[in-house]
């Protein structure tokens, strides 16, 4: 018998509707550093090895702009959740339970997307001796209750703390105490269910980098804080192609009618080899001929949309971001005109980006050289990345 149990597994709830964070987009699928909130709470879990696998709750609906958001990151499973946080995770629980169980569940709210591994070995430690853990931070500030606009009585700090997430359970008891939880009274997060059963809940120290993203103005500071750990690389390409009889003419990933073609070993689109090399070349990772060599049978008479696909996903391996792409088409024919938002459009769409970060521009050599003599046709592109400094 083959048995599915995950050592330790992280549940990801993301099933809100984050109205307080204004507009009309749930703050899971905001950007911030130009990726979903969602991915990079998804991203911190997977970067951490002692977390075997993650489990998703998701509202109705979202699965497909989750799984585009996703892309081929790998996720154990995803459900649908319920009309509150408690209905959600016990939702995620009860799917987990069904899929074979597991011996540790991290509970995390996508909303905290800014996850340090440290916080996920603190807690992890601490279930060596406990059923349950939660980071927490210490109250600095001074606190009063109020009343109708006015100061009231002051609060003692001594003993307080502010809860954050993920929250780490040992996975049969954390089910067990909301299989048995009051359905008549709410919580606002799993470790008082887990207090209400009648177990104690380690504190462990949280991280500042983990404060939920809730109002627009905790949007605004979380660029802000990216933008200061980030740097921006240019890259440049460049390539050229001869035209000859009885071959398509492919460029900027569109087919453009014409009496000859490029010849190459791939379908020779200049366009597109030339954004390759500006990425790969932003990155300090070679150029186009050094990860897909002419001499390899293999891509012969490829599709370039390949390539840059590739290029894209070694940016998105980086941690990095494209923000925008600038091409050049330099060539006496065919005029580029009629073809240009064809070609913004499918290059975005390799890329996955919107539409107004791509540029595409042709230009002719006055007749000079080699494009004049309408012998071939060069393409230039420059690539601008937002790219992790340490990258």
């Amino acid at each position: 018998m083959t048995d599915n149990r995950h050592r330790t597994l992280a549940l990801l709830v993301a099933a809100g509707t984050g109205s307080r964070a204004g507009g009309d987009i749930p703050k899971q699928f905001r950007t911030v550093g130009g990726k979903a909130v969602i991915v990079h709470a998804a991203d911190a879990l997977a970067a951490h090895q002692g977390i075997d696998a993650i489990h998703l709750v998701i509202g109705a609906g979202q699965e497909a702009q989750v799984r585009a958001l996703l892309g081929d990151r790998a996720i154990a499973g995803v459900t649908q959740g319920a009309d509150s946080r408690r209905g959600s995770v016990r939702a995620g629980l009860e799917a987990i339970a069904a899929a074979g169980g597991a011996d540790r569940v991290l509970i995390h709210d996508a909303a905290r997307p800014f996850l340090p591994c440290a916080v996920v070995n603190r807690l992890l430690a601490a279930l060596d001796g406990a059923q349950g853990a939660i980071p927490v931070l210490p109250v600095a500030d001074t606190l009063v209750r109020g009343a109708d606009g006015a100061m009231g009585q002051g609060v003692a700090r001594d003993g307080l703390f502010r809860v954050q997430t993920p929250q780490a359970f040992c996975f049969d008891t954390i089910l067990a105490a909301h299989r048995g939880w009051d359905e008549g009274r709410e919580a606002t997060d799993d470790a008082q269910i887990l207090k209400g059963w009648g177990h104690d809940v380690i504190l462990v120290a949280g991280d500042e980098g983990l404060e939920k993203l809730t109002y627009h103005q905790d949007f605004a500071r979380a660029e802000a804080r990216l933008a200061s750990a980030r740097t921006v690389r240019v890259g440049m390409g460049y390539d050229v192609h001869r035209l000859a009889p009885d071959e398509e003419l492919w460029l900027g990933g569109v087919l453009v009618p014409h009496d000859r073609g490029l010849a190459g070993h791939s379908d020779a689109d200049v366009a597109l080899h030339a954004i390759v090399d500006a990425l790969l070349g932003a990155l300090a990772e070679g150029d186009i001929g050094s990860h897909f060599p002419p001499s390899d049978a293999q891509w012969r008479g490829a599709s370039s949309d390949r390539f840059l696909a590739y290029a894209g996903d070694r940016v998105a391996a980086r941690g990095g971001t494209i923000d925008h792409v600038d091409l050049t088409i330099i060539c006496e024919a065919p005029k580029i005109g009629p073809h240009r938002d064809a070609m913004r459009t499918r290059i975005a769409e390799i890329l996955s980006l919107p539409i107004d970060r791509v540029s595409v521009k042709a230009t002719t050599t006055e007749r000079l050289g080699f494009a004049g003599r309408r012998e071939g046709i060069a393409a230039q592109a420059v690539a601008t990345l937002s790219l992790p400094a340490l990258s």
